[in-house]
């Protein structure tokens, strides 16, 4: 396996981190992805603390492997980071300015903790505030986008400015790409748009239909699924757009969730997931650049080898080329 910085730290086996995809990155994802030596991750916004706790409990009984809980700021609840920094490797946050406070608690329960930055001076304020790595995004990313730059730009930036170890976000899919950002500093990769094919993940068969034929002219960044998270740009399906424009009513379906069955409005930030009934075209169908890469369903410790062995090999082969 590859060992970097980031693994040495976190106790992985593999330079990966899956994106949290909440509603689809179910708890099989989070096991399957840390039993192959990945850091799986939680999604936990809007989730109870009891909620969470059990869902976290139930993990920790599954795998021996690394695993943490994201939480998107305008969503939080400190009560929820406590109990994930108690009984989880990683706490991490996204979108909003790191806050040395969260950092500070997470590392008084005992986590790693970690941000999701899209720029240098947020990555310097992040490391600055105590954080124990960071995940670098780029524009490419699919879902919620903090990035404003290409990955590989941002990506040497931030390499650049801060000491701790830098996860590399936004387009990456391929053996090829996840060499690519070794190479450049990166000290592993976050992925989300390839893990929607992982037999593990709740995607919902339609969701999961578009995102096999799609390529990455057919994403979009945007703003459009602005309800319950406004002001929040994110990369979407471009047909979900049009799909959500078409749509009669406010309401275009609803899901079931850890918390009971929840209406999903027209342009509502809520993607659908296996359980999720109504027009799921028109719902958001969150997808990243390196969807084109996303040809075939796998199991996700079958996608993580295929990664580190292909990564492995094309690093040996660009240092061959070099050293000749």
């Amino acid at each position: 396996m590859l060992t970097t910085s980031f693994t040495r730290l976190v106790g992985c086996s593999a330079p990966i981190q899956t994106a949290p995809l909440p509603m689809i990155g179910t708890p099989d994802l989070v096991v399957a992805v840390a039993d192959a030596g990945g850091l799986g991750m939680l999604g936990a916004p809007r989730m109870p603390p009891q909620i969470l706790e059990q869902l976290i409990d139930a993990i920790r009984a599954r795998t021996d492997g690394a695993f943490g809980i994201n939480f998107l700021m305008p969503f939080l609840d400190r009560a929820c980071v406590e109990i994930a920094a108690k009984k989880a490797r990683v706490v991490e946050f996204f979108y909003a300015e790191p806050d040395a406070e969260l950092v500070a608690l997470g590392h008084q329960h005992g986590a790693l903790v970690s941000w999701q930055v899209g720029s240098r001076d947020e990555a310097v304020a992040a490391e600055k505030a105590g954080c124990d790595f960071v995940v670098a995004q780029g524009l490419e990313a699919g879902g919620h986008v903090r990035g404003r730059i290409g990955l590989l730009p941002l990506l040497g930036q931030v390499v650049d400015s801060v000491r701790c170890p830098v996860l590399a976000a936004g387009g990456i899919a391929r053996p090829r790409d996840l060499a690519a950002v070794l190479a450049a500093g990166g000290a592993g990769a976050r992925l989300g748009t390839r893990f929607l094919a992982a037999k593990e993940a709740a995607t919902h068969p339609r969701h999961l239909e578009l995102v096999l034929a799609a390529s990455a002219e057919d994403t979009v960044y945007t703003e459009a699924f602005s309800v319950l998270w406004p002001n929040a740009p994110h990369r979407v399906l471009r047909s979900c757009i049009a799909a959500a424009e078409r749509a009669q009513g406010d309401v275009v379906g609803e899901t079931t969730t850890p918390i009971g069955v929840l209406p999903i409005a027209r342009f509502s930030a809520m993607a659908p997931n296996r359980d999720t009934t109504g027009n799921v075209e028109a719902m958001a169908l969150y997808a990243g650049e390196s969807v084109g890469a996303v040809t075939r369903v796998q199991a996700a410790a079958e996608i993580i080898r295929e990664l580190v062995e292909g990564a492995t090999a094309a690093l040996a082969r660009a240092g061959s080329d070099i050293a000749e």
